[in-house]
């Protein structure tokens, strides 16, 4: 699943069909619990989970799954250069990092000649608006244009969650400078079926403002 809205790799095929994915070398990165790399086992790929968080990769450890688990930064991946046909990432590691072109070329570096990476962030419109899924969250609240990250502190004012904006023509042009050639860029629209309200996700602001940014892109 690449983002809230629903949009499943079965139907999607951004990776490629799924029968291709059969003894494929794959990377996902900002991995969590590891739900991807999962999905992609049962399809006969060889996945590789890498995540920052030695947390996140316990819940993986305890959910299990025949594939190694790597805690490791995105944007110094311990990999040699060319060893993924394909990499992946559902909202995980570039929205958390100041420069994503770090993480981009790093992952160029780990792929192979023709291969592809896909990955969804949250689409930069909604920083605009507050996160909220009613009739509140419609007005927008802020610049599209501020690049000021977003960041909680704990009680002794240290960072404890830091998000950066990138509007999406930094996105793009963080892509093509990064090496990629960008094949697709997606904004799923929000299915009638998902009925489904959390955070600042609901089916009103779904209608009508997109959520989600997936870039499909290409190593030449």
């Amino acid at each position: 699943m690449w983002c809230p809205e629903g949009l499943d790799e079965v139907e999607a095929e951004l990776l490629g069909p799924p029968e291709e994915l059969k003894d494929r070398d794959v990377l996902e990165i900002g991995a969590g619990a590891a739900q991807c790399s999962r999905w992609l086992v049962a399809q006969g790929a060889r996945p590789v989970a890498l995540d920052l968080s030695h947390r996140q990769l316990q819940h993986a450890l305890r959910i299990g799954g025949p594939f190694p688990l790597v805690c490791a930064d995105a944007a110094a991946l311990p990999f040699a250069d060319g060893s993924f046909d394909l990499a992946c990432s559902a909202y995980g590691a570039l929205p958390f990092v100041a420069d994503p072109r770090l993480v981009l070329r790093e992952v160029r570096r780990v792929l192979r000649p023709g291969g592809r990476f896909v990955f969804s962030v949250t689409h930069p419109i909604r920083w605009a608006f507050p996160d909220e899924p009613g009739p509140e969250g419609l007005s927008v609240s802020a610049s599209y244009f501020d690049r000021t990250p977003y960041v909680e502190q704990d009680d002794e004012g240290l960072a404890v969650y830091v998000e950066h904006h990138r509007t999406l023509g930094d996105r793009v042009r963080d892509v093509v400078t990064s090496g990629f050639r960008l094949v697709d860029l997606i904004e799923p629209e929000w299915p009638d079926w998902n009925t489904s309200e959390w955070g600042g996700w609901s089916p009103l602001r779904g209608h009508l403002i997109p959520g989600t940014a997936i870039f499909v892109c290409e190593r030449d």
